[in-house]
């Protein structure tokens, strides 16, 4: 009886001890789960964190942009039989009666200068015979063109007003994607329209549109007539001049490009001190690295670009560049793409060194070119 009580006690003891653990934590017989943790968001105060209306950085900046009016003199025959080389067998050629007919266009510009100096697209004047100019307070004036730059498709014309208003420009190479961003232009000629939308990209290139490209790509509509109009950011800065829509049906679809600011102020400097850009020039012609040609020069990855021409007496012909040779860097600067190097070069002034690094038989050489100015285009 003794051993039994010696074992009642102990039992007893750890019954009681179970029960009052019951009570105090219910949960210890319940089945174990594994826990999964989130990263909870701060909460987030939506009151002052950005404008309600953007009333205000449209107040600041449409007086700036105006509305752009080209007229250009078509000359016609007065039939179209004229046309057909089979009858203009019996006829002089100057005796043909012509006619004349006037073909109109619109677009938008942007007053950057109080001078009277407004910056709008190429393809918006090329051609015309004459250009007017209406600003949003109602005035009109004939436009000079003080230059052209079809290889940007920026153009610089002239007004001789007083008291203009202009827009300020900002970096525009601090916008970032997620912007939001105001397209404000003349679509379709109803007059000056304001659109909404965000900075989609940045850094475009390769579209085809323009000889250099380093478009900001946004959503705001961007439609025919907005040509040359303003981008700007939501506290009225000019970000970039609209220039084109990537569109099958010819209407806005989400996908529209602006020069950026910085490109533009540096093209205009150019046409109104010297009538034209000045670029920096090497004087070679490319070819993109293709996987079968990167493993034939021994590169173990695509960075590089083949010379594939080199122009007699050219910068890279004095400095000792020969077709065939593989550029891989530019002053220290590895070359990942033909169209950035491209621009990076025109951005060079003429008689600066750079030193370009080439692949060679297997070898790597550096040679110091000395930069040349590029040639002007027929349309310059």
């Amino acid at each position: 009886m003794r051993k039994l009580n010696f074992l009642i006690w102990p039992v007893l003891s750890g019954i009681v001890v179970a029960i009052l653990l019951l009570q105090l934590f219910p949960d210890l017989l319940s089945p174990t789960s594994q826990a999964i943790e989130f990263k909870e968001a701060a909460p987030i105060s939506t009151r002052g964190s950005g404008p309600v209306s953007y009333a205000d950085a449209v107040e600041i900046a449409a007086p700036a942009v105006v509305n752009i009016y080209t007229r250009t003199v078509v000359q016609q025959k007065v039939h179209p039989l004229f046309n057909d080389p089979f009858f203009r067998n019996f006829f002089d050629a100057d005796s043909i009666p012509q006619q004349e007919r006037i073909q109109s266009s619109l677009g938008s510009g942007v007053i950057l200068n109080p001078q009277g100096y407004i910056v709008t697209n190429n393809h918006v004047i090329t051609g015309a015979d004459s250009i007017v100019v209406a600003l949003k307070d109602g005035r009109e004036a004939v436009a000079e063109v003080i230059g052209t730059d079809p290889e940007t498709d920026l153009a610089v014309l002239k007004v001789e007003l007083t008291d203009l208003p202009t827009i300020a420009l900002t970096q525009s190479d601090n916008s970032r994607v997620g912007d939001v961003v105001l397209a404000i232009g003349n679509p379709f000629g109803v007059g000056q329209t304001v659109t909404m939308g965000i900075i989609s990209a940045t850094g475009r290139h390769s579209l085809g549109i323009n000889t250099y490209e380093d478009f900001i790509q946004t959503d705001a509509a961007i439609n025919p007539g907005n040509s040359g109009g303003a981008l700007i950011d939501a506290y009225g800065n000019l970000i970039g001049i609209n220039t084109a829509i990537f569109s099958k049906s010819g209407g806005s679809q989400g996908i529209g490009f602006a020069i950026p600011s910085n490109l533009t102020k540096q093209v205009m400097l150019d046409l109104i001190k010297h009538g034209r850009v000045v670029r920096g020039w090497l004087g070679i012609e490319i070819q993109e690295l293709t996987p079968k040609l990167a493993e034939s020069f021994g590169l173990d990855n695509m960075q590089g670009l083949i010379v594939a021409g080199v122009f007699r007496n050219g910068p890279a012909h004095l400095a000792g560049l020969q077709p065939g040779d593989v550029m891989l860097s530019i002053n220290g600067q590895p070359i990942m793409d033909g169209q950035k190097s491209m621009t990076a070069i025109a951005r060079f002034k003429p008689n600066e060194n750079i030193e370009v690094e080439v692949l060679r038989e297997g070898k790597k050489h550096l040679f110091t070119a000395v930069i040349g100015e590029r040639p002007r285009t027929q349309d310059q």
